[in-house]
């Protein structure tokens, strides 16, 4: 695909970076030069220094022939009129747009037929803030995505002792809970992928990626590490965007205290929340947590604009006593950094919206992307689509098919039916098929898969 991407920053250079190992023909437009030169000396890529918007620009970045145009600059409004640019004189065939701002996001008649012409809009503050809230309905999960409207979900878990199936091969799962059926696509040992088998045995340690049904995952979870206690009380340190959200989406169901420490929009915000507690102040003081009780708070969430703060915050709330911290971090270099130490879970916005953003990119009918392990890995839902002639898997049992090298089908649902994978599987037309890659260069192969042949038409 010709694909061309609005903005250098950390979320178009990650979108670059993964779109150009998957030989698409890709330009990057941004006005600073330097953050341009630096991507185009790590990638094979065309760029072009201007103002996104500019229909000149636009022009010389190749719009007449592209595929897609994918608008992910600091600037809502330069993405919301370089998408109007590109409908009006290019007639680019699709376009995705980044819009932050609330006030743009809450007028659905902006967008579409008799708005800005954006097909897909992303708002990485709302993936954001989903992610953060399955994590605290999950205690104990690294990471929880959803597949088929929420019917299936994929959980990260770290294996501890004390957990029933660790130290023993998977195939004790099936004999301890033979009612509930539930597939490990993957485990990351020391950062090594391994692709389980029956006889695989689960070590302490051990990040074990799992699909199941919804009502069965904290089952599942039980086996793996001692159950969590629920949590109840929530702590935000930042309340701009993320933290503005997060509290409004947790607030009738938990505890939660939310500090800033801009006294104007602390007031906004105690205007704009019910229930949430907003407190005035700056979470590097240790008098003001310990005020607040932190030691008995459930879950510390950092999600501040500045990196360091949060990093900051969430290490003196876990010596205080938080029992867990989850760290909103921007620079991917941190992430692997920190995660896993003092505090429990680090959260990459841009690997958040790359997934959502991956899914309108890939070929054949691909409904879900979700990147994992820092875009390592890949978990995505496909639609199977064509019969026995045309496509290559359809009417195939799954030990039939032929998968690339570290991918395995996690479960199908067909509908609204969840099927675990098992081997005597048969997949149907119309069938949503979850698949996991632990390398992602075998995407192509993947797409392929899931293209239906001439003879279907």
């Amino acid at each position: 695909m010709k694909i061309i991407i609005l903005g250098a920053g950390q979320v178009g250079g990650s979108l670059a970076e993964n779109l150009a190992n998957e030989a698409n023909d890709i330009t990057v437009i941004d006005s600073d030069g330097l953050r341009l030169r630096e991507l185009q000396d790590r990638l094979d890529i065309r760029t072009v220094q201007g103002l996104a918007s500019y229909p000149t620009v636009l022009r010389q970045a190749g719009a007449e022939d592209a595929d897609m145009l994918i608008a992910v600059t600091n600037s809502d409004e330069t993405n919301m009129v370089a998408c109007q640019v590109a409908y009006s004189l290019f007639r680019t065939p699709s376009k995705i747009s980044r819009v932050r701002a609330n006030a743009y996001l809450a007028r659905k008649e902006l967008f579409g037929e008799n708005g800005f012409p954006v097909d897909v809009l992303i708002s990485p503050e709302h993936l954001v803030t989903q992610h953060i809230t399955r994590l605290i309905e999950y205690p104990g999960a690294l990471q929880v995505l959803e597949f088929s409207n929420g019917l299936v979900r994929l959980v990260a878990i770290r294996a501890t002792e004390g957990g029933p199936l660790v130290g023993h091969e998977l195939s004790y799962l099936r004999t301890h809970m033979p009612r509930i059926d539930t597939r490990v696509a993957a485990i990351f040992r020391k950062d090594r992928p391994i692709i389980p088998q029956g006889d695989t045995v689960i070590e302490d340690g051990d990040e074990v990626f799992f699909i199941a049904g919804t009502d069965h995952i904290r089952s599942v979870m039980s086996e793996l590490q001692p159950l969590e206690k629920p949590y109840k009380r929530i702590f935000i340190c930042g309340g701009g965007n993320i933290g503005q959200r997060l509290a409004h989406t947790l607030e009738n169901r938990y505890q939660v205290k939310l500090l800033e420490r801009d006294r104007d929009r602390c007031v906004m915000l105690s205007e704009n929340l019910r229930k949430t507690i907003v407190l005035e102040g700056n979470a590097a003081n240790k008098d003001i947590l310990l005020e607040e009780n932190i030691e008995s708070t459930d879950v510390f969430c950092a999600v501040t604009n500045d990196d360091e703060a949060n990093i900051m915050a969430s290490l003196l709330a876990k010596r205080l006593g938080a029992r867990k911290v989850l760290t909103l971090i921007n620079n991917p270099d941190y992430v692997d950094l920190i995660q896993g130490g003092e505090i429990d879970v680090a959260i990459s916005p841009q690997q958040t919206t790359i997934g959502s953003l991956l899914t309108h990119v890939r070929k054949g009918d691909v409904v879900n992307v979700h990147a994992l392990r820092r875009g390592a890995a890949e978990a995505i839902e496909a639609i199977a689509h064509g019969d026995h002639r045309s496509s290559r898997v359809v009417g195939k049992r799954l030990d039939e098919i032929k998968l690339p090298q570290g991918t395995t089908i996690g479960a199908i649902v067909r509908h609204n039916e969840v099927l675990i994978a098992h081997d005597h599987l048969r997949v149907q037309p119309d069938d949503h098929v979850i698949l996991f890659l632990v390398d992602k260069t075998r995407i192509r192969e993947v797409e392929k898969l899931f293209q239906v042949g001439l003879t279907f038409f």
